[in-house]
């Protein structure tokens, strides 16, 4: 079952008022040029349904599986290291980054089931989202999650260069369920995932994921 995101009704009821004002003013303004008023006509519907496309959020069930990581969004593999988490571990951990382009489904899930244990919200530059020093220096939202066995993992929202804004939806001390909708970013962008080091990787590079589906890492 497919439907259009919350964060994206507002957006579309704009938009389509937008491309309808749009169009009025073309049947009065090119009265004498019919094909100009079909290629405004043409774009408005592609733009939209651009939009409505953007905006999808399919429903995918998942059975929580305490010892395996699922992509919290879809997209591609750009990163996968050993490297310095700054924010919150401040000590080495492993990175595997999912790059979003504006034609993947944006809303992004929680890879495990837990207790929210650190929030912080960064403002910053609109860098293109692959670029690595995206992930501290671009708008970014990060959530650590503490998992039952005292396991942390941290996921981190960060905006691209045409990203305009970041939602989360966690809550400092909520438990939250592997699977469920952690929040949504808006046009091109990127989630990283930080995991302890000696975690087993189960994705390579530039291999394509889905949230709630593809299992990125498996704990020992």
């Amino acid at each position: 079952m497919r439907y259009i995101h919350k964060e994206g009704r507002k957006f579309l009821f704009l938009g389509f008022i937008l491309l309808a004002t749009i169009n009025f003013v073309a049947v009065f303004t090119v009265s004498n040029l019919s094909v100009a008023r079909w290629v405004v006509a043409s774009v408005s519907v592609l733009f939209f349904v651009f939009l409505l496309f953007f905006f999808r959020s399919p429903k995918r069930e998942l059975e929580p599986v305490s010892n395996k990581i699922f992509a919290p969004a879809d997209g591609k593999i750009v990163v996968i290291e050993a490297t310095e988490e700054r924010e919150y571990f401040k000590d080495r951990r492993l990175q595997v980054s999912i790059f979003m382009s504006p034609f993947n489904m944006h809303s992004n899930k929680y890879p495990v089931s837990g207790k929210i244990k650190f929030i912080n919200y960064h403002p910053g530059n609109k860098m293109v989202a692959w670029n690595p020093k995206s992930s501290s220096l671009n708008e970014r939202s990060t959530v650590v999650i503490e998992m039952v066995s005292g396991t942390e993992i941290l996921v981190r929202q960060i905006a691209g260069a045409v990203a305009r804004r970041i939602v989360t939806y966690s809550e400092l001390g909520e438990d939250v369920v592997q699977g469920d909708e952690l929040g949504f970013i808006k046009f091109g962008s990127r989630v990283d995932v930080f995991l302890p080091e000696g975690t087993k990787i189960k994705v390579d590079m530039f291999q394509k994921v889905r949230a709630n589906k593809t299992v990125i890492a498996e704990l020992g």
